[in-house]
């Protein structure tokens, strides 16, 4: 360790003969003691346990220098002061004996302007005085610094700096040289384990597996806290990683130029952060995801024997301090040998990845697919192959197709080569094949299969669509009834679904507001078009939940949850296929209007109750539906929106049905036309965001206050609650049609007493 040439000290006192025997004892001892201690932490315990005896005082630290870090650490010190100590080599009084090369006595440090509290006030301990000496090696080069603190009976004096200045230089000859076989014995090690490496990562293609074991390396290697290796994905235009020392393995990707792994990247130049959050460049967002604090940066561009960056590495957190040079040439050195095996096993990985893209694409095909080579062996078959034709993988593969097909599927045969000829694909649809003794009715594609290099060839891909008469008939049948219904008739539950089924389900009822002024300006054709768009869309959200199409009606939709196949969540199923399609209608208007075209508005009832479901009408013209009170009381919920001004009423049946929570309101208790018993009903708003309905949760509890008020007949209070609501969102129409009913009803008070019921007069 290199340091500087100390300045000339004051002359030293003799002292009696007897002192003088004393001291070269003390010399004798601590050149004795620290020559036979093999390590650099045992002399340091030694040296500063025997300067705390001589000069009898509370605690010593002995603080070296770091030429990297021109800081001053000390690892061991007495009392209860015994983690690392980081100070810079000019801070406080050490800093300053360093500095000068001068000892120097404080008798009162907290007056002393070089005096440093900031120890003290992390240890809680209070220094009442300092004796401070230079770690001078015989050569005359300053090593550190030796620190003694509180002496126990008066004040330290200039005998005790003597000798404790000559006590720390008998001892330096031996720290500097530990420093220096350490220094050597760490080289050497690293440099084993870096061969080590190098001979277990060539020898190693699976991309995964040796990320782990090359950023676990680096860790190491480098005594940081994590490490990365970001590879590059020209494909994407991306970098990525699939292992990160310290976490787990999971594939991170960002687009190539960004943060400091960007930046490395395409200027293919490395950079030392010290400090990574006062470098601009230093995105902290991952900090914040993953709770980890980045401290300092290594990081250094992967480069290949083509002289193209294929990835970066990046170190972080160095511990005990920042990254050095020599750091960042050992990772440029280890980058340089590894790039050849990380790019082979990039290759190898894109390759694997391929291949099983291919297989799962061929595996998840509803179509049989069988492969076979230039000799018609067979070389992969997918499941559904293997389905359509009720047999197993080892009938089919390595078997020559000539011998699996039936002598009068010959033909097909004579195909393939016509195909393999012309190197056009073929469709021959509707035909019958038979293999291994089963015969199907199938759409048959024939394909060439060819290299990359054209004249090279492959063999044949054939590919099976079953169209037996049980498909055809459910693909018919599902043109005109649910798909659900017709496979469950297929399946052989025909009676069960189309007999009659009485059972509990959410039935829902949608209308378009508007839809007369579309009729009038759009016409026949016009206004087709529009229902096919608006029902399009309006139907995926209800299939989208599991729910059944029952039938249009007009502009409006009919639909249920819960039959034919019912679900524990059907009223939730339910409910969110009505906010979807509010939702999704609100997207269609903002396109229809950004074309210039009218927009609509919608209104959707929900119900829970017991309806019948089944086949209902004439032996020549049936069709499948629900009936029963519970299909009424939704149709006039959704007719009551009107009167609501409401997007989505449900039943109190609904609600006490749900299990998920929802933004939604009491509207009323009400008697709806054709009925003689109220039906509690509520609002749904959970399609609202903050800019369709401001303050929305606070206008849900003041209109619960309100209708509280109003079923009880207190109107002050309740037109009180309803204006409130109006002040927090001026557009909630509901609110305003109860102030108008309350000041209806304070100015012409019920005849009888009043229930909080209301009885709607219109359907």
């Amino acid at each position: 360790m290199s340091g500087e040439e100390a300045a000339p000290t004051k002359k030293k006192r003799k002292g009696t003969k007897d002192e003088r025997l004393k001291r070269s004892q003390i010399l004798l001892d601590v050149t004795r003691r620290c020559a036979s201690l093999a390590n650099i932490q045992d002399v340091w315990k030694e040296l500063v346990g025997m300067t705390s005896y001589e000069l009898d005082c509370d605690r010593s630290t002995l603080f070296l220098n770091d030429n990297e870090t021109n800081e001053l650490f000390s690892f061991v010190a007495q009392g209860n002061l015994t983690r690392e100590i980081r100070i810079l080599n000019d801070s406080g009084i050490a800093g300053h004996v360093f500095q000068t090369g001068q000892s120097m006595l404080s008798d009162d440090p907290y007056e002393d302007p070089l005096f440093n509290r900031e120890v003290d006030q992390r240890t809680g301990y209070t220094t009442r005085n300092i004796a401070c000496v230079p770690v001078i090696t015989m050569a005359g080069e300053k090593i550190g610094v030796m620190q003694t603190l509180n002496k126990r009976v008066g004040e330290f004096n200039e005998a005790d700096l003597d000798l404790l200045e000559q006590m720390t230089t008998q001892a330096a000859v031996v720290l500097q040289g530990l420093q220096h076989f350490e220094q050597i014995d760490k080289i050497r090690q690293k440099e084993n384990a870096f061969l080590k490496l190098m001979s277990d990562i060539n020898s190693e293609f699976e991309l995964s597996r040796m990320l782990m074991r090359v950023v676990q390396e680096i860790t190491g290697m480098l005594t940081s806290e994590r490490a990365t290796i970001f590879m590059f994905d020209q494909s994407s235009g991306t970098l990525f990683s699939r292992v990160s020392a310290g976490g787990e393995i999971n594939e991170i990707r960002f687009p190539s130029h960004l943060g400091i792994a960007g930046e490395v990247f395409t200027s293919g130049k490395s950079m030392n952060i010290p400090h990574a959050y006062a470098d601009l460049r230093f995105n902290p967002s991952f900090d914040k995801q993953t709770g980890f604090f980045t401290r300092s940066i290594l990081c250094v561009p992967i480069v290949n024997n083509d002289n193209e960056t294929i990835g970066v590495t990046q170190v972080l957190n160095k511990k005990g301090g920042v990254f050095s040079y020599e750091d960042e040439q050992r990772l440029k050195a280890f980058t340089a040998q590894i790039s050849i095996s990380l790019q082979n096993s990039k290759l190898f990985d894109d390759v694997q990845r391929i291949k099983n893209y291919n297989e799962s694409m061929l595996q998840s095909m509803s179509n049989g697919v069988l492969t076979v080579d230039p000799k018609g062996d067979v070389v992969t078959c997918n499941a559904a192959a293997l389905n359509i034709w009720g047999t197993g993988e080892g009938d089919l593969i390595g078997k020559n197709l000539r011998d699996l097909v039936g002598e009068e599927e010959q033909w097909v045969l004579e195909q393939i080569e016509q195909v393999k000829k012309e190197n056009h694909p073929q469709l021959i649809t509707d035909t019958a094949f038979t293999l291994l003794g089963t015969s199907k009715t199938v759409n048959l594609t024939l394909m060439p299969l060819v290299a990359a290099e054209e004249d090279k060839e492959l063999g044949s891909m054939i590919m099976f669509e079953d169209i037996s008469s049980e498909k055809r008939m459910k693909s018919t049948m599902s043109r005109y009834m649910d798909p659900v219904i017709a496979a469950q008739m297929m399946d052989g539950d025909a009676h069960e679904v189309l007999g009659g089924v009485s059972a509990e389900a959410t039935v829902m009822f949608t209308d378009v507001r508007g839809f007369t002024t579309i009729t009038e300006e759009y016409g026949a054709q016009g206004t087709v078009s529009f229902l096919n768009d608006y029902f399009s869309l309006m139907v995926d959200c209800i299939t989208k939940e599991g729910g059944m199409l029952d039938k249009f009606i007009g502009d409006a939709i009919m639909a249920c949850f819960g039959l034919p196949i019912p679900h524990e969540d059907d009223p939730d199923r339910a409910m969110r296929a009505s906010i979807g399609m509010i939702q999704t209608l609100w997207g269609w208007n903002q396109a229809r209007l950004d074309k210039g075209l009218k927009t609509v508005d919608m209104g959707i009832g929900l119900n829970t109750d017991m309806v019948v479901s089944g086949n209902i009408g004439s032996p020549k013209r049936m069709d499948y539906t629900l009936i029963g009170d519970g299909v009424n009381l939704a149709a006039r919920l959704e007719s009551a929106c009107k009167s609501y001004a409401a997007r989505i009423l449900v039943s109190d049946s609904t609600v006490q049905k749900l299990k998920g929570t929802y933004r939604m309101r009491a509207a009323d208790l009400v008697v709806v036309k054709g009925k003689t018993q109220p039906v509690k009903i509520y609002e749904v708003l959970d399609y609202h965001d903050q800019v369709s309905f401001p303050n929305l949760m606070d206008v849900v509890n003041l209109f619960n206050d309100g209708i509280e008020a109003y079923q009880v007949a207190n109107w002050d209070k309740a037109i009180e609650r309803f204006n409130h609501c109006l002040k927090l969102n001026p557009t909630d129409q509901l609110s305003q049609i109860y102030v108008d009913r309350c000041e209806f009803l304070k100015s012409n008070p019920p005849e009888k007493e009043w229930d909080g019921v209301w009885v709607m007069t219109s359907k």
